[in-house]
């Protein structure tokens, strides 16, 4: 690629977070259920072509996966539909690992 994918790390994503940013976890509904990160909305890596609507155009959006693969290439395809989109390095491993809270259960919709 002739880009460089826009990231953030945990820290970050902690502080945006906490001023009511999007985000948005790309994992498969059973990695959700298992663990995400507080607020992250369920919208699979298969279905987010489909469901750009859904995202508020206006706020920045940011990606998280297990580890940060499947994040950079989901953002990868939000920038170039003209979304502020990042990716949150380390995904979900590092939100844990940095001792922060994990969700567990259901999504509410997706």
């Amino acid at each position: 690629m002739s880009h460089t994918t826009p990231q953030i790390d945990v820290e970050q994503l902690a502080s945006s977070a906490g001023r009511g940013a999007t985000v948005i976890d790309v994992r498969e509904r059973s990695e959700y259920v298992e663990g995400h990160v507080p607020g992250a909305a369920l919208v699979p890596m298969g279905q987010l072509a489909s469901r750009l609507g859904e995202l508020d155009r206006s706020r920045p959006v940011y990606v998280v996966c297990a580890s940060g693969n499947r994040s950079a290439a989901m953002t990868d395809l939000l920038v170039a539909s003209g979304f502020d989109a990042y990716s949150v390095t380390g995904g979900t491993a590092a939100w844990a690992q940095s001792g922060r809270a994990v969700e567990t259960g259901a999504p509410v919709r997706a």
